[in-house]
């Protein structure tokens, strides 16, 4: 059965509006105008609304690069924000970065409540969790919070280090940090003989790892995960999240049973963010299961 989930707790985290390719949203106590390529339908609150409630608006000058407008100049350009569940307390380092995103995706709170559970199924031995393309850490964070020895993977330095002032804002400590290439990663991983309880996926749709190598989901999803159930112990779990507007929640399903055929307990579906006027918004799909 497909799934539709949404975040149940973040009460630093609220979409307030979105439409018009345009997304109206609170992080903390910072409102942010960003562009949402998801967001075809109209607006539901007036732009007389949208421009009262935003601080700092994303103005963008091609597809991949723009400039943040502020309403006043003494706005931060950084700012922290809170997640929590009954089990764990993650903070988050946001920024305004040239490429309109600001270092979370407040979506992404559905799996981490997943991976909460499942670390916590291990009361005999600590679990270990490998998170890959894993940029700002979220998911790291949450492993880690919840008990799990955890080792983090991402191709861009700057985004690793990023994470790692998040760890050190949560008061956590010992996450692996990888600069490499996810699939490069993985392949010797699996040479070396590793074996892990939780592994956590959240590809790009096109990626490049620090040495050129080239990522395109479609192209090379299924290979990464022929590979990434052979790294899975015999007690397990396993998060993919994929945003692609050519994805749907059936294609992932068919790549995880395809490339595990003997798959338990798999769930997959659709994330959103249920906004405040009444529009969802769709934020990609997920598959996941555990053993």
């Amino acid at each position: 059965m497909i799934q539709f989930l949404n975040p149940q707790h973040f009460s630093d985290y609220e979409l307030i509006d979105c439409g018009n390719f345009e997304k109206l949203e609170r992080f903390g106590d910072l409102v942010l105008i960003r562009p949402e390529p998801q967001a075809v339908w109209d607006k539901g609150l007036t732009e007389t609304i949208w421009t009262k409630k935003h601080h700092i608006r994303f103005k963008g000058r091609s597809a991949t690069s723009g400039e943040w407008i502020k309403k006043k100049s003494d706005l931060p350009d950084r700012w922290h924000i809170t997640y929590k569940n009954k089990d764990i307390h993650i903070q988050f380092r946001l920024g305004l970065t040239s490429f309109k995103h600001i270092g979370i995706f407040p979506e992404q709170a559905v799996n981490w409540d997943y991976i909460t559970k499942q670390v916590k199924r291990f009361k005999h031995q600590q679990a270990k969790v490998l998170n890959l393309f894993a940029y700002t850490g979220g998911a790291s964070l949450a492993a880690r919070a919840a008990g799990a020895d955890v080792t983090h993977v991402d191709s861009i330095k700057q985004v690793v280090t990023w994470a790692n002032e998040n760890q050190t804002l949560s008061k956590l400590n010992d996450i692996r940090w990888v600069v490499d290439d996810a699939l490069t990663f993985v392949k010797r991983e699996l040479k070396r003989g590793k074996k892990y309880q939780g592994i956590i996926l959240d590809p790009p749709a096109y990626g490049h790892g620090p040495r050129g190598e080239k990522w395109k989901l479609e192209d090379h999803i299924q290979e990464m995960l022929h590979d990434v159930i052979k790294l899975l112990d015999e007690a397990h779990f396993l998060v993919l999240n994929t945003y692609s507007l050519g994805f749907s929640s059936l294609i992932v399903e068919n790549l995880i049973r395809s490339s595990f055929p003997k798959v338990q307990n798999l769930e997959v579906g659709e994330l959103y963010l249920p906004a405040t006027s009444g529009c969802k918004l769709p934020l990609g799909v997920f598959g996941k299961f555990h053993q």
